[in-house]
């Protein structure tokens, strides 16, 4: 069967920086699965699974624009760090390089830490693969026809996908 609208893909992939080092990687055996054709994956990589089937493997590069968006300077803010959530167990003080979540008007953002005041901390919204150019090496390891109730709901279920 090949990737098309109301398919669901079940892939392995590698994300890697524009200088190959490893960014990210969801190894084979446990596998993302999500619904073709109902944006479950950024645009430009959901039209490179298009056509594609079961076993096949293949790189997509993406500019920033197609990936994690363009950096905005302007998505640096100072918050007061009590609103700063996710400090892990034990951890008394926040550090520049440090994620964290903050609650916006959008519900709950994440944030990277990048300068620490007293009170206040100085956070960006930008994703922080924003800007860069990536790569991803993808392994396709099982494509399906979606059920009535994953189409209905817009998302993959089972393994690798969502669970209610």
């Amino acid at each position: 069967m090949l990737v098309a609208k109301n398919t669901v893909v079940r892939f392995s992939y590698q994300l890697k920086d524009q200088a190959g080092e490893l960014l990210e990687a969801m190894d084979e055996g446990k596998p993302v699965a999500y619904l073709h054709g109902h944006n479950g994956l950024m645009p430009a990589l959901e039209a490179e699974f298009e056509g594609k089937a079961a076993g096949d493997s293949f790189s997509a590069t993406l500019a920033p624009a197609d990936a994690f968006g363009e950096r905005d300077d302007s998505a640096v803010h100072r918050v007061p760090a009590k609103h700063l959530q996710g400090a892990e167990p034990g951890q008394k003080q926040w550090k520049p390089g440090m994620v964290a979540l903050l609650e916006t008007e959008e519900g709950k953002r994440q944030v990277t830490v990048v300068k620490v005041g007293k009170f206040m901390v100085t956070v960006d919204v930008n994703h922080p693969l924003s800007g860069k150019t990536v790569t991803f090496e993808i392994g396709i390891e099982d494509v399906r026809e979606a059920t009535a109730e994953e189409i209905q709901h817009g998302h993959a279920h089972g393994e690798g996908g969502h669970h209610h």
